[in-house]
């Protein structure tokens, strides 16, 4: 696929990595790969649940750096700019979203509470509907807040990412206001999830704000500093 190709506008990252010439079905490996590292990310988080430093002991099972969870490396734009054109065999060379950390992390929780949440809310015995409901779509607005917010960290817009960082908050705050509420004490079956789901909630949010943190601190850098 060339850049001409391509669904982006003129000035975007494909420009950076030359012409990759993959396939359809390259690039479903390279997804799946992806997948696969969510997968992994929330096999270690599982196995983690009880350290209260989770957050990090599984960064560091997955390999990743400090530098790793806030913005693309020096070396990581070094290499994309030097890049020529790219067979399968250099997919490690290759960046997209679904490497960002903040993605992974974020799409594993998301995952783990997704999984938890839909057998139990799909029984009516076992949580009211409109809960039920309500619950899952705050899940999802959430998780889509974030997404776009990584993206805006991916480009290089601290701002956007800051703000649309504070809406998925706010989208985790309706969450802990859902589960939280006074009618949820009437639902057993409700209440183990919340008990279980509570650490995964406030670690997404943690993990936000340390971002939030970073990208303010890049905001308030002076510009002799980036040059």
């Amino acid at each position: 696929m060339s850049n001409s190709e391509s669904d982006g506008g003129a000035g975007n990252d494909w420009e950076e990595h030359g012409e990759l010439a993959w396939t359809e079905f390259d690039w479903e490996r390279y997804l799946r790969e992806q997948d696969d590292a969510i997968l992994r990310y929330l096999r270690f988080y599982d196995a983690c649940k009880v350290a209260p430093d989770r957050i990090d002991a599984v960064a560091k099972k997955m390999d990743w750096g400090q530098e790793d969870w806030s913005e693309e490396t020096e070396d990581t734009t070094a290499a994309a700019e030097a890049a020529e054109p790219e067979t399968f065999d250099a997919k490690d060379d290759v960046y997209t979203l679904h490497k960002n950390p903040i993605f992974i992390a974020t799409k594993a929780i998301y995952l783990g509470l997704n999984r938890s949440w839909v057998p139990l809310a799909s029984v009516p015995a076992n949580v009211p509907q409109p809960l039920a409901m309500a619950l899952l779509s705050s899940l999802q607005r959430g998780e889509e807040q974030a997404v776009q917010a990584i993206n805006a960290l991916d480009f290089g817009d601290y701002a956007m990412a800051v703000s649309l960082f504070k809406r998925a908050l706010s989208g985790l705050n309706g969450t802990l206001a859902l589960i939280n509420d006074d009618g949820v004490a009437r639902h057993k079956r409700v209440l183990a999830w919340r008990e279980q789901s509570l650490p995964m909630l406030f670690d997404l949010r943690e993990i936000w704000l340390r971002v939030i943190s970073e990208c303010r601190e890049e905001l308030d850098r002076p510009v002799d500093e980036e040059n």
